[in-house]
């Protein structure tokens, strides 16, 4: 039904009663008619609602008691979701929505099994999962076995210059159905949306350190890396033509000491693993210098001597203000037809070593599976000639004998395959099964042709552009001060001050807060929802449970009161708690409870800029602006 034909008929409500008949109970149903809610007679209505949820987007039916929230901060709360950075220990919401696992499944980001089977082998790096292929062909069930290898990401730059990890949570022997969650992406938790943490908050000032939408937090928080990300930001230098002669990526630097190359390999390219700091070098670069004509005599004794220092200046690459972290890969793209140097040559040979492992893993899997099969299809059969011992030269079994187990275990893969049935129909099983092997080994073989191929040719660059290198530096960022952070109904504020343990407030048994907030933020915004998640997740926290309270039809406050009572936790979800610092009670009791919480992608690691001298600009010739101009404050 769309839109427009919607305003003719009578459409009820989702959550209208119905019946075990699929009939409205009440008498008069709220229903919606040409763009008004009326009160109805259930006979008149004539369509229903699907689900509550279909009147809101995704991001917003992650929200939990949105019914509660203001529009307002509603819209902030699913837009701030979008913002929210993937952390290193993922934890779902202890109050959910019900939404986290679609919207996790539908992100792409989590490896989901293609076909039932079991768990061959798992490590960081890929998943195989064994599966049999059933081939009905002129009625007989053949299976075929098939290896279903999942690649997993690891440790890759998104566009946000977050980090996209996958991890299994799969372990081997795992029976696994169509559709199973194998892996999660970044910002998932089996298989369940995760992107903040939850953690234990106070409604309470503290002298003054949650004023305006300030937050106060405690030092644990950093301590256990709870708010711990990992973000990877990519540097990349190309060598050009240029008229003069071709720049070279060189460890050969002019006027540069040996300390600030003692990273750099013999292609002057960093190595990976160094930690660098601003102003390090990560590509060494020379660029012909053209101030000079040079006459022919000149070119002679610069061409025997190798005197280069004079014609050439530094353009190398270095780490800009503001980063520090550690180099955990690098790329390195040269033209077709030119040679490789000798980092290049080690990043392939190690490419083409994996992909040679992965490719001897699949064919001894295959193999193996093969044999098996045999050995089954052998058990019980007749043979057609004398079976004898390799190596003795005995015979082990006479032609007309009956195969036994014993008989079986004391052969060699080579021996069972020199076997011949009397039944051509067994002799054509066994024949067939070989053939299935071999199909399959000559598949792996083509596909490991390619990769390595592929890895082998030349790349394609830019007109003029002989070689590009790229370096990936990844940098942990601590939750610190200055920091965004936000809830989902809207809640936003910034780190004030990192408080230690001791410090914070803590409930009668001794448990320290981790998150102090303003009361003072929840009245004027309309935003009640987060009190109630707050009520809720304490109690969910206590029980040990994970709760779903989708939009629309989320627990009712009578629903809340039963879980904290039935948790032994005050029906108010207030507390009485105590300072940490002098040990003495608050006046008033405090509404705690677990709230979940985002690390949004606003950091001051990224923002904090200070400047002496610098850039000008050449017109005004004022400081430029901005921080990635290296700019500062324009006077004059």
């Amino acid at each position: 039904l769309s839109a427009i034909d919607g305003d003719r008929y009578h459409i009820a409500q989702a959550n209208s009663e119905v019946g075990p008949d699929g009939r409205l109970i009440a008498d008069l149903v709220s229903a919606r008619y040409g763009g008004d809610f009326v009160l109805v007679h259930p006979d008149k209505v004539e369509y229903m609602d699907v689900s509550p949820k279909q009147t809101v987007s995704v991001a917003t039916a992650l929200i939990p008691f949105l019914e509660h929230d203001d529009a307002n901060r509603a819209l902030m709360g699913s837009n701030m979701q979008r913002q929210a950075v993937p952390l290193i220990q993922t934890e779902a919401p202890l109050v959910g929505t019900g939404m986290e696992a679609i919207v996790a499944r539908d992100s792409g980001y989590v490896v989901l099994a293609q076909r039932p089977g079991v768990v061959e082998s798992v490590d960081a790096t890929r998943i195989v999962v064994k599966t049999e292929l059933r081939k009905k062909e002129a009625g007989s069930k053949k299976h075929e076995v098939c290896l279903d290898t999942y690649d997993l990401v690891k440790f890759k730059r998104s566009n946000q210059s977050t980090c996209i990890t996958q991890k299994p949570v799969v372990s081997v022997g795992e029976t696994v159905k169509r559709g199973q969650v194998l892996a999660d992406g970044p910002a998932i938790d089996r298989g369940d949306l995760a992107l903040g943490r939850n953690v234990l908050v106070a409604f309470m000032p503290w002298g003054g350190y949650n004023f305006e939408d300030a937050i106060l937090i405690s030092e644990r928080l950093v301590r256990d890396d709870v708010f711990t990300s990992i973000h990877i930001e990519e540097f990349e230098v190309e060598a050009r033509e240029t008229k003069l002669g071709k720049e070279e990526i060189t460890r050969d630097i002019p006027n540069v000491g040996e300390d600030a190359l003692r990273d750099l390999d013999e292609s002057g390219i960093i190595r990976i693993g160094a930690e660098v700091r601003q102003g390090d070098i990560l590509v060494g670069k020379v660029t012909p210098k053209g101030e000079t004509q040079l006459t022919p005599e000149e070119k002679l004794l610069r061409a025997i001597f190798g005197e280069k220092a004079g014609d050439v200046k530094d353009t190398s690459l270095t780490v800009p203000p503001g980063v520090e972290g550690i180099v955990v890969d690098v790329k390195i793209f040269s033209r077709k037809g030119l040679d490789k140097d000798e980092r290049s040559k080690s990043i392939e040979s190690e490419d083409v070593l994996r992909i040679q492992r992965e490719h001897q893993d699949s064919l001894r899997i295959v193999e193996e599976e093969k044999n098996k099969k045999i050995r089954k299809l052998l058990l019980g059969k007749v043979v057609a000639r004398d079976l004898m011992d390799g190596e003795t030269g005995e015979i082990i079994l006479k032609r007309k004998g009956k195969m036994a187990p014993e008989i079986l275990k004391k052969l060699s893969d080579e021996e069972v395959r020199r076997i011949v049935l009397s039944d051509p129909e067994d002799q054509k099983e066994i024949e067939e099964t070989e053939r299935l092997a071999k199909e399959q080994i000559e598949i792996l073989q083509t596909l490991y042709d390619e990769k390595v191929g592929r890895l082998r040719r030349g790349d394609e660059l830019p007109p003029g552009v002989i070689k590009l290198v790229k370096v990936y530096i990844a940098m942990k960022r601590k939750i610190s001060v200055g920091d965004k952070v936000a809830g989902r109904h809207g809640n936003k504020g910034v780190v004030s001050r990192i408080l230690p343990e001791e410090d914070m407030p803590y409930l009668p048994d001794g448990t320290p807060v981790e998150v102090v907030l303003n009361p003072l933020g929840v009245p004027s915004r309309m935003n009640v929802g987060q009190i109630l998640e707050t009520h809720l997740g304490w109690a969910a926290k206590a029980l040990g449970l994970w709760v779903s309270s989708p939009v629309f039809e989320g627990a009712a406050e009578a629903e809340i009161k039963a879980l904290l009572k039935k948790a032994k936790l005050p029906e108010t979800g207030q507390s009485s708690l105590y300072d940490g610092r002098t040990g003495e009670a608050f006046q008033s009791p405090v509404t705690v409870g677990y709230m979940y919480t985002m690390k949004l992608h606003h950091l001051v690691d990224d923002k904090i800029h200070a400047r002496s001298i610098g850039p000008y600009s050449l017109v005004t010739q004022q400081p430029l602006s901005g921080k990635a101009q290296f700019g500062g404050q324009r006077l004059g």
